[in-house]
């Protein structure tokens, strides 16, 4: 059976502040995990924003990698971000990946001043623009380059944050992986297996002759009452009352009544399966801004 990389996330949607972040990176480096994750929301009332709390845990970390999953990436000025990655990568040593995606919620573009229109084919743009800057190709024909360049030689390993077969062949062009969004309530091993094939196929229908890396990001919860933890912490995430009279309110009522990835057994059924579909890597997002939940999830899984 092959063994699966393991991160863990940031209570990214979480109220709390400097010294608890800095409890998570500190915990989170100190092992066994793979990696470091963090994500966004950008119209949410405690949503930490991404390039500074990466650029923070790129300087108080030494070993863990850091991933984004995902970010997204058609609202942003592409040379900005570019840059602001490339410095990341610097910070850390060369130990970035960025999953990119072109999320969820219009509004969130509306809040940012960015069309919604077009999103797919504005992030191959973007993705492209990012790859010259990294690759010191000015962005202005006849001025300097942008810096700095990253550490990484071949520019920033990217992860597409994809699910069907016209973004998947997409993403076969640029991404060296996707990471697979539907799984973060409902775990399915199977499912996972089946995408994963998908996923490989998209590859070779485009002469790739690597491996995808394939992984999936998965809440958890194992506070004292793990159920209401997770229950509360999707009811707040999907904003009932925005999501109630639209297309969203049955997903978020079937959702939050099947949902079972809170306590240990679950945690463990998720690791297992995910050996089982043979992703490369799960990451845990956590439910809560306790930094104990760390240490609850490392003598839960025995590692």
């Amino acid at each position: 059976m092959n063994l699966v990389h393991i991160s863990m996330g940031l209570p990214t949607l979480f109220p709390h502040g400097r010294e608890t972040e800095l409890a998570w990176y500190r915990k989170i480096d100190e092992g066994p995990w793979d990696g470091l994750v963090t994500y966004e929301r950008l119209l949410y009332p405690h949503s930490w924003s991404v390039v500074p709390q990466l650029a923070a845990a790129a300087a108080v970390t030494e070993r863990v990698r850091l991933w984004t999953d995902v970010v997204t990436l058609p609202m942003r000025n592409p040379v900005m971000f570019a840059k602001d990655m490339a410095t990341i990568d610097v910070l850390s040593g060369g130990r970035l990946t960025l999953g990119v995606g072109i999320g969820a919620w219009d509004e969130d573009y509306v809040a940012a001043g960015s069309p919604t229109d077009r999103k797919r084919q504005r992030m191959d743009a973007a993705v492209a623009t990012m790859r010259k800057v990294w690759a010191q190709e000015p962005p202005v024909e006849g001025h300097h380059p942008v810096g700095p360049t990253p550490v990484q030689a071949a520019g920033i390993p990217l992860l597409a944050g994809v699910v069907g077969p016209k973004a998947l062949a997409r993403a076969a062009k640029w991404a060296v992986g996707v990471s697979d969004p539907a799984n973060s309530l409902h775990f399915d091993a199977e499912n996972l297996a089946a995408q994963r094939e998908r996923v490989a196929q998209a590859w070779q229908a485009a002469g790739r002759t690597d491996k995808p890396h394939f992984s999936t990001p998965i809440w958890f919860a194992l506070g004292p009452d793990p159920e209401t933890q997770l229950r509360d912490h999707v009811r707040e995430f999907w904003d009932q009352e925005v999501v109630a009279t639209g297309p969203a309110g049955s997903y978020l009522t079937d959702a939050t009544t099947g949902m079972l990835n809170f306590g240990p057994s679950a945690l463990l059924t998720a690791v297992n399966g995910a050996r089982e579909a043979g992703l490369d890597e799960l990451r845990l997002i956590p439910t809560t801004a306790d930094p104990d939940e760390i240490d609850r999830a490392r003598d839960v899984l025995g590692i």
